[in-house]
């Protein structure tokens, strides 16, 4: 067993990315059903940058009222199994694997996964960068455009935030389901979400997507930039608005909807999802990367040594896909 000390970066308050401060801990030992991982990559999405911040409050009463319960943030991980508790089955030592944990720990070169989590290897054609951001931000995709919208072949869809960590996936996912893709985004990201796959990108610096009399089956919001009201003209008569931001506004019109409209207003935090759920979004995702059809795209590395840095460019609101962390 590995009983050296581990460098982790830890948030013992919640505030600015200042509170990021590197340590040194011992390495855990993994319980009998979990295993042990060097996690070689982890990656910072805004989910971090809220339970850093500890905002809005309404999230403390899951990571703690005036603290981080778990002071070592991160959901991520992408690494190596280097040793397995006495009633694991399912892994082995040297396996490379991928996923993510809802108990978090993943700001560290190790971690320790319950075999039973949301886990699971790594494709050969994937890189460990490739893998880290999998398990939340494409995973979150397919419980919008899967579970929550069902999506199918000719749908027509928009993706609102079409360049960043989700819209990326989502732009990906969509096509190879089959449907007609529409990415927003800014001038400079045109090219990135037509090399995606995108059928149709609109560039809303030059263009106000809910003006131009387009209708969509499902129209996706993942930056939480424009309401249901804003985009009701921009739905078929019983598409579906996703929004991937929560909010009492949204909430109150998801009732509202539900019992009055034949449109939808749809919303979920995924990580609330049973691990079951997650781990079957997973594997699919797993399926669609060893065939090629779905790659993270990847803006910027950080070490951990520089994680405050990372949090400070994701917090900037303009990264291009996925941020990744080498720890």
């Amino acid at each position: 067993m590995n009983q050296e000390n581990m460098q982790v970066m830890v948030a013992s308050a919640y505030g600015t990315a200042d509170v990021l401060q590197l340590q040194t801990l011992k390495t855990p030992s993994p319980k009998a059903n979990e295993i042990l991982i060097r996690n070689y990559v982890t990656n910072v999405t805004a989910a971090d940058i809220m339970m850093r911040t500890g905002l809005p409050k309404i999230g403390r009463l899951y990571l703690g009222l005036t603290k981080p319960k778990q002071p070592v943030l991160g959901f991520d991980f992408a690494g190596e199994i280097v040793a397995i508790g006495e009633a694991v089955t399912t892994f082995r030592i040297g396996d490379k694997v991928f996923g993510g944990t809802t108990k978090l720990g993943c700001y560290a070169e190790y971690v320790c996964v319950n075999q039973e989590d949301v886990i699971t290897t790594i494709p050969e054609n994937c890189s460990y960068e490739q893998a880290a951001p999998i398990a939340s931000s494409a995973n979150t995709v397919l419980n919008f455009l899967k579970g929550l919208a069902q999506i199918k072949a000719n749908d027509r869809i928009l993706i609102n935030g079409a360049s960043g960590g989700l819209g990326t996936y989502a732009v990906q996912y969509a096509k190879f389901v089959g449907a007609e893709v529409t990415g927003v985004c800014s001038s400079v990201n045109v090219a990135l979400v037509q090399s995606l796959g995108a059928d149709y990108v609109i560039d809303y610096t030059q263009e106000d997507f809910t003006k131009n009399r387009q209708h969509y089956d499902i129209i996706f919001d993942t930056v939480g930039k424009r309401s249901f009201s804003e985009c009701k003209q921009s739905l078929s008569p019983t598409g579906t608005y996703l929004s991937s931001v929560i909010g009492l506004p949204l909430v109150l019109r998801s009732l509202v909807q539900a019992i009055f409209g034949k449109q939808k207003v749809k919303f979920s935090a995924t990580g609330a999802l049973p691990v079951k759920k997650r781990l079957a979004y997973l594997l699919e995702i797993r399926e669609i990367m060893a065939t090629g059809h779905l790659k993270s795209v990847i803006d910027r590395s950080y070490s951990l040594e520089n994680l405050a840095q990372a949090h400070q460019y994701v917090e900037g609101g303009h990264k291009k896909g996925n941020v990744v962390v080498s720890c």
